[in-house]
């Protein structure tokens, strides 16, 4: 009884886990150099393996790339990656190969932003507090949305999906949803213009499944009821005025669903034919815990 503990840091509130994003891509070629070869991801070798899809993994999550028109979130996507000078010779190493697209990358004080060869946005950053044990993974999608909606977007989150929901102020005032362990969705305000939204969306797991569905099913939210153990809703409105303010496609999953928690490949980007070293072509999504975890980073 001699230690006293902030037991509320341990909730993780009705969103466990945020899984993919999935954004349309014209050509699987120009993916896979930026994915796999630029970003160091994997693959996802046993599902979505044909020219029609393909399914490639961070940590616990993942990039969902159907083939057709390129779709753009409007925002951002953040990864964890273990070394950022490593992410680096990779991305030059690829900058020939992506000539004539959109591809890019810029180093900041923080960060790596690199950008698909269709214009979305990936921030890199190496493991750190902030990211919790998290060493590969996706701790956070970031949306723009406009002046005055991220007050009602919090609200949104609080009461009809049941997740922990602040406002803060940082560079623009912003809504941030706790989701599951380490992970994060963050809708930042801004005066600049939104561009249309083009059907893309985010995945995610519900603790409580019902409930939300039953609120959002009251307001006529729900647009595709897809199986039992999944629903689907776009429009982020205000709970109070039923005004909408954004939009997301959102597919939900309820923590039955046969995918929940399925064990994803991550190679070791840095092991090659030439640089093999025996028992390290596979990563971790996280540290282990341990008294001297601070110490490790």
């Amino acid at each position: 009884m001699d230690h006293v503990y902030d037991r509320a840091i341990e909730d993780v509130g009705n969103i466990v886990h945020l899984e993919h994003v999935n954004l349309r891509i014209p050509e699987q070629r120009l993916a896979m150099l930026f994915y796999v070869s630029g970003l160091g991801l994997t693959r996802d070798p046993y599902l979505m393996t044909g020219i029609g899809n393909m399914w490639v993994n961070v940590g616990r999550s993942q990039f969902h790339l159907p083939q057709g028109e390129p779709q753009l979130l409007r925002g951002h996507v953040a990864i964890v990656l273990p070394s950022r000078a490593e992410l680096l010779r990779r991305l030059a190493a690829v900058r020939r190969d992506l000539e004539g697209t959109r591809f890019a990358f810029h180093e900041h004080e923080d960060h790596v932003e690199a950008t698909c060869p269709w214009g979305n946005r990936i921030c890199c950053y190496e493991p750190q507090d902030r990211f919790g044990p998290i060493v590969l993974g996706m701790p956070v999608v970031e949306c723009d949305v406009p002046l005055g909606s991220a007050e009602p977007i919090t609200r949104f989150y609080q009461e009809i999906i049941g997740a922990p929901a602040i406002m803060a102020d940082h560079d623009g005032l912003q809504a941030r949803i706790t989701v599951g362990i380490g992970q994060e969705l963050v809708f930042r305000e801004t005066d600049r213009p939104i561009p249309p939204y083009d059907g893309h969306h985010i995945q995610i797991y519900l603790a409580e499944f019902s409930g939300p569905h039953r609120r959002l099913l009251e307001r006529e939210l729900i647009t595709e009821e897809s199986d039992q153990h999944q629903y689907r809703f776009r429009d982020i409105v205000d709970p109070d005025s039923g005004r909408q303010l954004f939009t997301l496609e959102h597919e939900v999953r309820s923590m039955r669903h046969p995918l929940y928690a399925r064990p994803l490949v991550n190679r070791n980007p840095d092991v090659s034919n030439t640089r093999y070293a025996p028992g390290h072509e596979a990563l971790a999504w996280s540290l282990p815990p341990s008294p001297d975890f601070a110490a490790a980073r």
